[in-house]
């Protein structure tokens, strides 16, 4: 077999794993943001069912079928939300942690990122710093962040004509930084609080749950992700990991 044939299949074992990856993590997401959109109303149906049994279960009472009413409404909104909970459980997922050289980390995803970037007609570049530590992370998982960040980056840079991308790797004493940015518009003012919330998209056919499945995976590694708007122009997506204790 050429050695140009077994890096292509390489590299699509590799997209089959970060889609799946995607797919768990975008179910993750789902649950999780089902969760927060109902359980708070959940709460206050709850609250307010407790209530009206109290008011109705006074020493002159009224409607007793009422207050059975009340009862119903606390016991099925409770149910709901530990229904709810049973969801995010099944999905959640706790990252399976090995010692990984970042450096390998990021090599391995450079024909898939490749192939990505020519789909969309652009200019990927890669700067590591040399030695890059080891760090003890899900493999897979931060390899779905960055291709994520990365497709996104290529999305928000379609309209410049001429999209660049740029993947940085740092280190310093504690943490390894990723950075990925493009020469796209920018973050808007009004997006900014609402990019890593579960189904918010300014996307027509986006789902609303590559940065916030990114930043799950990232935060349930100890680390931090953040953006910013450098001055040259475009956008900056980044992500720092802590190092292998």
């Amino acid at each position: 077999m050429s050695e140009k044939k077994s890096n292509w299949i390489e590299s699509e074992i590799i997209v089959n794993q970060l889609m799946e990856i995607a797919r768990i993590s975008a179910l993750a997401e789902m649950a999780s943001g089902i969760s927060h959109e109902l359980n708070q109303p959940l709460g206050a149906i709850a609250t307010f069912a407790q209530a009206g049994e109290r008011l109705l279960n006074r020493p002159e009472p009224q409607l007793q079928k009422a207050i059975e009413v009340f009862r119903h409404i606390n016991t099925e909104a409770l149910s709901a939300g530990e229904g709810i909970r049973r969801i995010r459980r099944l999905y959640h997922q706790e990252p399976k942690r090995v010692p990984c050289p970042m450096g390998e980390l990021i090599e391995e995803m450079r024909p898939v990122l490749a192939v990505l970037a020519a789909r969309s007609r652009a200019e990927l570049e890669i700067e590591m710093a040399p030695a890059l530590p080891v760090l003890e992370v899900d493999r897979l998982k931060i390899q779905h962040v960055l291709f994520a960040l990365v497709q996104n980056a290529l999305d928000a840079s379609q309209d410049s004509g001429a999209p660049r991308i740029r993947i940085e790797a740092r280190a310093d004493r504690y943490t390894v930084q990723i950075s990925v940015s493009d020469n796209g518009c920018g973050i808007p003012a009004e997006v900014r609080d609402q990019l890593f919330r579960p189904f918010f998209t300014t996307k027509p056919q986006g789902t609303g749950l590559g940065l916030a499945s990114a930043r799950a995976i990232i935060e349930a590694h100890e680390g931090t992700i953040g953006f910013e708007n450098p001055p040259s122009g475009g956008s900056l997506f980044w992500f720092r990991l802590p190092l292998a204790k």
